[in-house]
């Protein structure tokens, strides 16, 4: 499954279902196959998702040799598009949405 988030003020982002749940747990959305995402609950999905990031920054940092399991892309590298679609759309007042 592909989570395939849209909006009015900004490109379509596509994420797996792994990384789509993940960025949506943070922000505290469930991550169901359908969702919202309102100009009121944005300010504290870019934060939540900075922070995330940050510590993520933080924690890799202090991990031993710098050695990372996975795929080699971070958080940061993951969610910066969706941030940008957030920030956008809340300038505009538009939501974001996926599944429809």
């Amino acid at each position: 499954m592909l989570y395939k988030f849209k909006s009015k003020d900004a490109g379509d982002v596509i994420m797996l279902e792994a990384n789509g749940r993940k960025v949506l747990e943070i922000i505290g959305k469930d991550p169901a196959p359908k969702g919202i995402i309102l100009p009121e609950q944005m300010p504290a999905a870019i934060a939540a998702l900075q922070a995330a990031i940050a510590h993520e920054e933080a924690h890799d940092a202090n991990a031993d040799e710098g050695v990372v399991p996975g795929d080699g892309l971070r958080l940061r590298q993951r969610a910066v598009p969706f941030i940008d679609m957030l920030q956008r759309n809340l300038k505009n007042g538009h939501e974001v949405v996926w599944g429809v």
